[in-house]
Protein backbone atom coordinates (compact mmCIF):
# COMPACT_ATOMS: atom_id res chain seq x y z
CA UNK A 1 0.00 0.00 0.00
CA UNK A 2 1.46 3.75 -1.26
CA UNK A 3 1.56 6.09 1.56
CA UNK A 4 -1.02 7.98 -0.46
CA UNK A 5 -3.58 4.80 -0.10
CA UNK A 6 -2.90 4.53 3.99
CA UNK A 7 -3.75 8.31 4.23
CA UNK A 8 -6.93 7.57 2.32
CA UNK A 9 -7.90 4.54 4.23
CA UNK A 10 -6.86 5.93 7.47
CA UNK A 11 -9.04 9.26 6.45
CA UNK A 12 -11.95 6.94 5.34
CA UNK A 13 -11.34 4.60 8.64
CA UNK A 14 -12.24 7.60 11.40
CA UNK A 15 -14.91 9.64 9.40
CA UNK A 16 -16.58 11.81 12.19
CA UNK A 17 -19.95 12.36 12.42
CA UNK A 18 -22.23 14.73 14.78
CA UNK A 19 -25.11 14.53 16.63
CA UNK A 20 -27.67 16.08 18.89
CA UNK A 21 -30.00 15.46 20.73
CA UNK A 22 -32.54 17.31 23.76
CA UNK A 23 -34.81 15.64 26.29
CA UNK A 24 -37.24 17.39 28.50
CA UNK A 25 -37.38 15.16 31.72
CA UNK A 26 -41.23 15.02 32.64
CA UNK A 27 -41.52 17.28 35.68
CA UNK A 28 -37.54 18.33 35.43
CA UNK A 29 -35.41 20.29 33.65
CA UNK A 30 -34.15 20.24 30.26
CA UNK A 31 -30.67 17.65 29.22
CA UNK A 32 -28.76 18.32 25.92
CA UNK A 33 -26.18 15.66 24.35
CA UNK A 34 -23.87 17.15 21.53
CA UNK A 35 -21.73 13.90 20.75
CA UNK A 36 -18.80 13.20 17.92
CA UNK A 37 -18.64 9.50 16.96
CA UNK A 38 -15.88 7.60 14.73
CA UNK A 39 -15.30 3.92 13.26
CA UNK A 40 -18.76 3.20 15.42
CA UNK A 41 -17.86 4.69 18.65
CA UNK A 42 -18.19 8.21 20.56
CA UNK A 43 -14.83 9.75 20.70
CA UNK A 44 -16.16 13.97 22.19
CA UNK A 45 -18.94 14.19 24.29
CA UNK A 46 -20.84 17.70 25.18
CA UNK A 47 -23.37 17.03 28.48
CA UNK A 48 -25.32 20.62 28.95
CA UNK A 49 -28.89 21.69 30.35
CA UNK A 50 -30.86 23.44 33.12
CA UNK A 51 -29.98 21.34 35.76
CA UNK A 52 -28.36 20.75 38.76
CA UNK A 53 -25.56 19.09 39.81
CA UNK A 54 -23.38 19.27 42.93
CA UNK A 55 -20.21 19.02 43.49
CA UNK A 56 -18.97 21.04 40.31
CA UNK A 57 -16.52 18.45 39.90
CA UNK A 58 -19.21 15.79 39.56
CA UNK A 59 -20.61 17.98 36.03
CA UNK A 60 -17.05 17.58 34.73
CA UNK A 61 -16.48 13.91 35.21
CA UNK A 62 -20.41 13.29 33.11
CA UNK A 63 -19.42 14.00 29.60
CA UNK A 64 -15.90 12.09 29.80
CA UNK A 65 -17.28 8.97 31.36
CA UNK A 66 -19.21 8.21 27.48
CA UNK A 67 -16.26 8.61 25.46
CA UNK A 68 -15.07 5.22 24.04
CA UNK A 69 -18.62 3.70 24.58
CA UNK A 70 -19.88 2.22 21.50
CA UNK A 71 -22.67 4.26 19.33
CA UNK A 72 -24.81 1.08 19.79
CA UNK A 73 -24.15 0.34 23.29
CA UNK A 74 -27.15 -0.70 25.49
CA UNK A 75 -28.78 1.52 28.46
CA UNK A 76 -27.70 -0.49 31.43
CA UNK A 77 -24.15 0.08 30.30
CA UNK A 78 -24.11 3.37 29.50
CA UNK A 79 -25.72 4.22 32.75
CA UNK A 80 -22.46 2.04 34.57
CA UNK A 81 -20.37 4.14 33.09
CA UNK A 82 -22.11 7.36 34.05
CA UNK A 83 -22.26 5.60 37.92
CA UNK A 84 -18.47 4.37 37.66
CA UNK A 85 -17.48 7.45 37.04
CA UNK A 86 -19.37 10.04 39.76
CA UNK A 87 -18.59 7.31 42.20
CA UNK A 88 -16.03 9.03 43.59
CA UNK A 89 -18.83 12.16 44.42
CA UNK A 90 -21.69 9.80 45.86
CA UNK A 91 -21.47 11.04 49.31
CA UNK A 92 -21.84 14.48 47.86
CA UNK A 93 -23.41 13.73 44.92
CA UNK A 94 -26.86 15.87 44.13
CA UNK A 95 -28.51 15.82 40.92
CA UNK A 96 -31.58 17.80 40.71
CA UNK A 97 -34.45 17.81 37.76
CA UNK A 98 -32.49 14.97 36.27
CA UNK A 99 -30.89 11.47 36.60
CA UNK A 100 -28.32 9.45 34.91
CA UNK A 101 -31.15 7.56 32.79
CA UNK A 102 -32.27 11.26 31.76
CA UNK A 103 -28.55 11.75 30.74
CA UNK A 104 -28.66 8.15 29.30
CA UNK A 105 -32.54 8.79 27.23
CA UNK A 106 -30.63 12.01 25.40
CA UNK A 107 -27.40 10.30 24.09
CA UNK A 108 -29.30 7.82 22.74
CA UNK A 109 -31.96 9.97 21.05
CA UNK A 110 -28.91 11.89 19.66
CA UNK A 111 -27.17 8.59 18.29
CA UNK A 112 -30.76 7.40 16.91
CA UNK A 113 -31.00 10.61 15.20
CA UNK A 114 -34.40 11.17 17.02
CA UNK A 115 -36.88 14.32 16.45
CA UNK A 116 -38.48 16.74 18.60
CA UNK A 117 -42.50 17.02 18.57
CA UNK A 118 -41.24 21.08 17.79
CA UNK A 119 -39.61 19.47 15.31
CA UNK A 120 -42.42 19.26 12.53
CA UNK A 121 -45.16 20.87 11.26
CA UNK A 122 -48.45 19.23 12.91
CA UNK A 123 -51.73 19.39 11.61
CA UNK A 124 -54.78 18.60 14.50
CA UNK A 125 -58.08 17.08 13.32
CA UNK A 126 -61.29 17.19 15.13
CA UNK A 127 -63.17 14.45 13.44
CA UNK A 128 -66.65 14.38 12.78
CA UNK A 129 -69.21 12.15 14.16
CA UNK A 130 -68.06 8.90 12.75
CA UNK A 131 -68.95 4.73 12.89
CA UNK A 132 -66.23 3.19 14.92
CA UNK A 133 -65.28 1.21 11.90
CA UNK A 134 -64.31 4.14 10.15
CA UNK A 135 -62.32 5.89 13.02
CA UNK A 136 -60.16 2.12 13.24
CA UNK A 137 -60.09 1.98 10.00
CA UNK A 138 -58.65 5.64 9.45
CA UNK A 139 -55.65 4.93 12.12
CA UNK A 140 -54.59 2.41 9.74
CA UNK A 141 -54.69 4.86 6.59
CA UNK A 142 -53.41 7.73 7.95
CA UNK A 143 -50.48 6.18 9.15
CA UNK A 144 -49.81 5.00 5.81
CA UNK A 145 -50.40 8.42 4.66
CA UNK A 146 -47.41 9.80 6.73
CA UNK A 147 -45.18 6.74 6.01
CA UNK A 148 -45.24 7.47 2.85
CA UNK A 149 -45.25 11.11 3.22
CA UNK A 150 -48.74 12.07 1.11
CA UNK A 151 -48.99 13.35 5.04
CA UNK A 152 -47.36 15.26 7.47
CA UNK A 153 -47.61 14.80 11.62
CA UNK A 154 -51.00 14.39 12.20
CA UNK A 155 -52.94 14.53 16.09
CA UNK A 156 -56.61 13.41 15.55
CA UNK A 157 -59.01 12.79 18.15
CA UNK A 158 -62.13 10.57 17.36
CA UNK A 159 -66.00 11.09 17.83
CA UNK A 160 -68.64 8.43 17.24
CA UNK A 161 -72.20 7.81 18.62
CA UNK A 162 -72.42 4.63 18.43
CA UNK A 163 -71.67 1.68 20.71
CA UNK A 164 -68.87 -0.75 20.75
CA UNK A 165 -66.15 -2.48 21.88
CA UNK A 166 -62.01 -1.58 20.26
CA UNK A 167 -60.14 -4.82 20.66
CA UNK A 168 -56.60 -5.40 20.73
CA UNK A 169 -55.08 -6.49 17.48
CA UNK A 170 -54.12 -9.88 19.08
CA UNK A 171 -57.18 -10.24 21.77
CA UNK A 172 -58.74 -13.49 21.32
CA UNK A 173 -62.44 -12.47 20.50
CA UNK A 174 -64.43 -15.20 22.14
CA UNK A 175 -61.74 -14.44 25.48
CA UNK A 176 -62.61 -11.08 26.08
CA UNK A 177 -66.33 -10.43 25.06
CA UNK A 178 -69.83 -12.15 26.95
CA UNK A 179 -71.56 -12.54 23.55
CA UNK A 180 -75.21 -12.39 25.07
CA UNK A 181 -73.89 -9.23 26.29
CA UNK A 182 -72.99 -7.95 22.90
CA UNK A 183 -76.39 -9.15 21.55
CA UNK A 184 -78.34 -7.60 24.20
CA UNK A 185 -76.72 -4.07 24.26
CA UNK A 186 -76.32 -3.92 20.23
CA UNK A 187 -72.60 -3.71 20.68
CA UNK A 188 -70.50 -3.69 17.47
CA UNK A 189 -67.46 -5.45 17.62
CA UNK A 190 -64.06 -3.86 16.01
CA UNK A 191 -60.88 -5.22 15.87
CA UNK A 192 -57.93 -2.76 15.71
CA UNK A 193 -54.12 -2.55 13.92
CA UNK A 194 -52.55 -1.97 17.37
CA UNK A 195 -52.19 -4.09 20.43
CA UNK A 196 -53.21 -3.69 23.97
CA UNK A 197 -56.63 -4.39 25.65
CA UNK A 198 -60.09 -3.87 25.01
CA UNK A 199 -62.19 -0.56 25.15
CA UNK A 200 -65.67 -0.13 25.79
CA UNK A 201 -66.80 2.78 24.15
CA UNK A 202 -70.24 4.74 24.02
CA UNK A 203 -70.86 8.35 22.30
CA UNK A 204 -69.41 10.90 25.06
CA UNK A 205 -68.74 7.86 27.13
CA UNK A 206 -64.79 8.40 26.35
CA UNK A 207 -62.21 10.47 25.15
CA UNK A 208 -59.82 8.92 22.04
CA UNK A 209 -56.99 10.44 20.27
CA UNK A 210 -54.40 9.04 17.63
CA UNK A 211 -51.11 10.04 16.59
CA UNK A 212 -49.29 9.69 13.13
CA UNK A 213 -45.93 10.87 13.04
CA UNK A 214 -42.17 10.12 11.64
CA UNK A 215 -40.76 7.45 13.54
CA UNK A 216 -37.56 9.61 14.30
CA UNK A 217 -39.82 11.19 16.94
CA UNK A 218 -39.31 7.80 19.09
CA UNK A 219 -35.66 7.20 17.82
CA UNK A 220 -33.53 5.74 20.77
CA UNK A 221 -36.86 5.28 22.60
CA UNK A 222 -37.99 1.48 23.99
CA UNK A 223 -42.06 1.19 23.71
CA UNK A 224 -42.44 2.10 27.23
CA UNK A 225 -40.21 5.29 27.45
CA UNK A 226 -41.95 6.28 24.40
CA UNK A 227 -45.77 5.75 25.29
CA UNK A 228 -44.73 8.51 28.27
CA UNK A 229 -43.02 10.90 25.90
CA UNK A 230 -45.63 11.14 23.45
CA UNK A 231 -48.65 11.88 26.09
CA UNK A 232 -46.35 14.22 27.89
CA UNK A 233 -48.88 16.77 26.41
CA UNK A 234 -52.23 15.47 27.48
CA UNK A 235 -50.88 15.18 31.07
CA UNK A 236 -49.89 18.69 31.16
CA UNK A 237 -53.50 19.11 29.75
CA UNK A 238 -54.91 17.37 32.06
CA UNK A 239 -53.46 19.17 34.96
CA UNK A 240 -55.34 22.53 33.46
CA UNK A 241 -57.94 20.76 35.15
CA UNK A 242 -56.80 19.98 38.40
CA UNK A 243 -55.95 16.38 37.87
CA UNK A 244 -52.50 14.85 38.80
CA UNK A 245 -51.78 12.29 36.49
CA UNK A 246 -48.84 10.35 35.23
CA UNK A 247 -48.00 7.07 33.31
CA UNK A 248 -47.32 3.90 34.82
CA UNK A 249 -45.47 1.33 32.72
CA UNK A 250 -46.01 -0.04 29.91
CA UNK A 251 -48.95 2.23 28.74
CA UNK A 252 -51.30 3.03 31.89
CA UNK A 253 -52.11 6.95 32.13
CA UNK A 254 -52.99 6.93 36.03
CA UNK A 255 -53.90 9.61 38.56
CA UNK A 256 -53.98 10.06 42.16
CA UNK A 257 -57.47 9.17 41.97
CA UNK A 258 -56.84 6.03 40.09
CA UNK A 259 -56.34 4.77 36.52
CA UNK A 260 -57.80 7.04 33.86
CA UNK A 261 -56.83 5.04 30.69
CA UNK A 262 -54.49 3.06 28.61
CA UNK A 263 -52.67 3.18 25.22
CA UNK A 264 -51.57 1.64 22.32
CA UNK A 265 -48.90 1.74 19.57
CA UNK A 266 -47.60 0.51 16.58
CA UNK A 267 -44.63 1.36 14.73
CA UNK A 268 -43.64 0.73 11.04
CA UNK A 269 -40.33 0.98 9.22
CA UNK A 270 -40.80 4.50 8.78
CA UNK A 271 -43.77 5.64 10.94
CA UNK A 272 -45.32 5.40 14.35
CA UNK A 273 -49.06 5.42 15.32
CA UNK A 274 -49.65 5.74 19.34
CA UNK A 275 -53.57 6.71 20.39
CA UNK A 276 -55.08 6.52 24.32
CA UNK A 277 -58.38 6.31 25.42
CA UNK A 278 -58.93 8.00 29.07
CA UNK A 279 -62.34 7.09 30.41
CA UNK A 280 -64.60 9.84 30.84
CA UNK A 281 -67.96 8.52 32.07
CA UNK A 282 -68.20 4.85 31.40
CA UNK A 283 -71.72 2.47 32.31
CA UNK A 284 -69.59 0.00 34.56
CA UNK A 285 -72.72 -2.62 34.13
CA UNK A 286 -72.78 -2.27 30.58
CA UNK A 287 -69.19 -2.59 30.35
CA UNK A 288 -68.89 -5.51 32.39
CA UNK A 289 -72.19 -7.36 30.54
CA UNK A 290 -69.83 -6.83 27.46
CA UNK A 291 -66.06 -7.19 28.55
CA UNK A 292 -64.81 -10.84 30.05
CA UNK A 293 -63.07 -8.96 33.19
CA UNK A 294 -61.06 -10.56 35.39
CA UNK A 295 -61.30 -10.21 39.41
CA UNK A 296 -57.05 -8.97 38.77
CA UNK A 297 -58.48 -6.33 36.39
CA UNK A 298 -61.54 -4.98 38.29
CA UNK A 299 -59.75 -2.77 40.38
CA UNK A 300 -57.07 -1.79 37.85
CA UNK A 301 -60.16 0.04 35.90
CA UNK A 302 -61.56 1.35 38.91
CA UNK A 303 -64.92 -0.60 39.13
CA UNK A 304 -66.14 -1.16 42.45
CA UNK A 305 -69.15 -3.41 43.21
CA UNK A 306 -71.19 -0.33 44.62
CA UNK A 307 -70.19 1.65 41.92
CA UNK A 308 -72.54 1.95 38.80
CA UNK A 309 -70.27 4.40 36.42
CA UNK A 310 -66.68 4.85 35.27
CA UNK A 311 -65.59 8.15 35.45
CA UNK A 312 -62.06 9.49 36.53
CA UNK A 313 -61.92 12.56 34.35
CA UNK A 314 -65.51 13.71 35.08
CA UNK A 315 -65.32 13.86 38.45
CA UNK A 316 -61.63 14.72 38.50
CA UNK A 317 -62.56 17.81 36.55
CA UNK A 318 -66.10 18.72 37.14
CA UNK A 319 -66.17 20.22 33.20
CA UNK A 320 -67.69 18.66 30.08
CA UNK A 321 -66.27 16.41 27.82
CA UNK A 322 -66.17 18.80 25.04
CA UNK A 323 -64.13 21.15 27.24
CA UNK A 324 -61.81 18.54 28.08
CA UNK A 325 -60.73 18.45 24.53
CA UNK A 326 -60.88 21.63 23.69
CA UNK A 327 -58.07 22.60 26.45
CA UNK A 328 -55.72 19.37 24.84
CA UNK A 329 -56.40 21.09 21.50
CA UNK A 330 -55.27 24.59 23.09
CA UNK A 331 -52.28 22.67 25.03
CA UNK A 332 -51.13 20.79 21.76
CA UNK A 333 -51.32 23.94 19.37
CA UNK A 334 -49.62 26.24 22.02
CA UNK A 335 -46.57 23.87 22.63
CA UNK A 336 -45.88 22.32 18.93
CA UNK A 337 -47.40 25.28 16.95
CA UNK A 338 -50.26 23.07 14.89
CA UNK A 339 -52.56 23.69 12.75
CA UNK A 340 -56.46 22.52 12.43
CA UNK A 341 -56.45 20.39 9.33
CA UNK A 342 -59.06 17.94 8.53
CA UNK A 343 -59.29 14.13 6.78
CA UNK A 344 -59.21 14.95 2.94
CA UNK A 345 -62.72 13.50 1.08
CA UNK A 346 -59.52 11.19 -0.95
CA UNK A 347 -58.29 9.96 2.77
CA UNK A 348 -62.07 9.01 4.02
CA UNK A 349 -62.69 7.55 0.66
CA UNK A 350 -59.77 4.87 1.20
CA UNK A 351 -60.62 4.54 4.41
CA UNK A 352 -64.20 3.39 3.81
CA UNK A 353 -62.92 1.15 1.45
CA UNK A 354 -60.62 -0.46 4.19
CA UNK A 355 -64.24 -0.65 6.10
CA UNK A 356 -65.85 -2.88 3.39
CA UNK A 357 -62.40 -4.98 2.62
CA UNK A 358 -61.06 -5.78 6.18
CA UNK A 359 -62.73 -3.95 9.57
CA UNK A 360 -66.23 -4.48 8.61
CA UNK A 361 -65.26 -8.61 7.73
CA UNK A 362 -65.78 -11.13 10.19
CA UNK A 363 -62.58 -12.96 8.88
CA UNK A 364 -60.32 -9.94 10.56
CA UNK A 365 -62.72 -8.98 13.85
CA UNK A 366 -62.46 -13.35 14.21
CA UNK A 367 -58.63 -13.36 13.29
CA UNK A 368 -58.44 -14.85 16.79
CA UNK A 369 -61.32 -16.95 18.05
Amino acid sequence: MTSMDHSKAEHSSTHRQQHHGEYKVPGGKLVVADLTTADGRIVEAKISGDFFLDPEDAFDALAPALVGASATEGPEALVQRLEAALAPFDEDLDLQGFSLDDVVTVVRRALAGAREFADYPWEVIHTPVLPTRLNVALDQLLLAEVEAGRRGPTLRIWEWDDRAVVIGAFQSYMNELHPEGVEEHGVEVVRRVTGGGAMFMEGGNCITYSLYAPREIVAGLDYTESYAYLDRWVIEALAKHGVNAWYVPINDITSSKGKIGGAAQKRTRNAVIHHATMSYDIDADKMTDVLRIGKAKISDKGIASAKKRVDPVRSQTGVSREEIIRTMIETFTAKYGARTGEVTGQEMAAAQELVEEKFGTEKWTRRVP
